[in-house]
């Protein structure tokens, strides 16, 4: 078994509450020392009381989910031979109602475009390569949403 941890800071300080006028914004730290900037998306909680600049959980499990499906691919790819020079995603995660009638982040489309050197992977073992990673990644086996991969051939 791992853990992983991560801490999270947030102060009232003067501001008033109850009227939920209140700053969201906050501060994630981890264990390597960085500290990021966090607030409620203001897609979810109006200006002033989120702060666009700041990263928010939505666009942190966006980007976990892109991350954790890159890593795999890239040590998949170095495995069999492949050699990648360029790794860029687009990843956009949708937001709605599920199922159960509860607001949740419903999927999440990764849309990587990669650059190879000397001989790139054919289309089935480019495919092969993102179906493997994507079993592996633990975010994606991790959220109810559906991840997938809309790779650019």
């Amino acid at each position: 078994m791992k853990q992983f941890e991560a801490k999270l800071a947030w102060q009232r300080g003067a501001q008033s509450f109850a009227d939920q006028r209140y700053s969201r914004a906050h501060e994630w730290m981890f264990d390597g020392g960085l500290r990021v900037p966090a607030s409620s998306s203001p897609l979810s909680v109006p200006l002033p009381m989120s702060d666009p600049a700041a990263i928010d959980p939505e666009e942190a499990l966006v980007a976990a989910a892109s991350s954790c499906h890159m890593l795999f691919f890239l040590s998949l790819a170095a495995q069999r031979g492949f050699v990648v020079d360029d790794y860029r995603d687009h990843a956009v995660g949708t937001m709605e109602k599920n199922a159960e009638g509860q607001i949740a982040m419903t999927r999440i489309a990764l849309r990587p475009a990669i650059t190879f050197s000397l001989t790139p992977p054919t289309a089935a073992e480019l495919a092969a390569l993102h179906h493997a990673a994507h079993a592996k990644c633990y975010i994606a086996n991790s959220i109810k949403a559906d991840v997938v991969v809309e790779a650019a051939p």
